[in-house]
């Protein structure tokens, strides 16, 4: 995880260089898509417009599985904002990973747990804003004791698990693909020629089944995030 990774210490706080970097670039590269995406719009959309036409339709199809879209239409922008940016971090590191004197400068964000906890500490914490937002604090405090009060303290506890859940599964799965994606580069370095010729397939087909499981882990987290809102926002829930 930070085993290998440049960490400075500035002000007293510790920054992971390789995680700034590989934020920064998956944010810049949300950004190209969204000014390509919008640059020329069209009645009849083609190309990237088309692309992102198709994500708007798709996060709007899962807030509606959710909740009335008077309460999640709110959530759209930050929907589609999520699975894009969450799209290609997972993606950065499985093309290859760059290790200079043995620290580690390219890899997906989301396969440090830092970040992954991070983004899900972030969606929980929306959750509890716009559940005070719009039902008032009291309101929302209620929730808590409800239908029985003595839930109280398993519903705090729920909300930490959903915390840590949403973050692990995010970074494990990420994590593990990216591990065993190494393991079989630099064990095709070590092989014969025959061994070379045999591992090749293997490693393909892990880095196809490794594209698709960070494409499910994009579209979990946001729906598991439109999940979230749905239970703090909704009044039937």
């Amino acid at each position: 995880m930070n085993e290998g990774a440049p960490i400075v210490k500035f002000m007293g706080l510790y920054f992971n260089l390789t995680n700034i970097l590989m934020i920064t670039v998956a944010s810049v590269i949300v950004v190209i898509i969204a000014m390509i995406s919008t640059r020329k719009l069209a009645m009849k959309p083609t190309g990237m417009q088309n692309f992102l036409e198709w994500v708007m339709d798709f996060v709007k199809s899962i807030i509606n599985s959710m909740m009335d879209w008077q309460d999640g239409g709110r959530f759209h922008i930050l929907g589609i904002t999520l699975i894009l940016y969450i799209f290609v971090s997972n993606m950065l590191g499985l093309p290859f990973l760059i290790t200079v004197n043995g620290t580690e400068w390219w890899r997906s964000p989301t396969s440090d747990p830092t970040v992954a906890l991070t983004l899900a500490v972030m969606v929980v914490a929306l959750s509890h804003f716009y559940g005070v937002k719009l039902k008032g604090a009291k309101g929302y405090g209620k929730g808590f004791f409800e239908p029985l009060p003595f839930l109280f303290p398993l519903k705090i506890i729920e909300e930490f698990a959903n915390t840590l859940t949403l973050g692990l599964r995010l970074f494990g799965n990420i994590y593990a693909g990216e591990l065993l994606l190494s393991l079989l580069i630099t064990g095709l370095a070590k092989v014969n020629a025959l061994g070379f010729i045999s591992a090749v397939p293997l490693t393909f087909v892990w880095l196809g089944f490794s594209m698709f499981v960070s494409t499910i882990q994009a579209y979990i987290f946001t729906m598991l995030t439109m999940v979230y809102m749905s239970h703090k926002v909704s009044n039937d829930h």
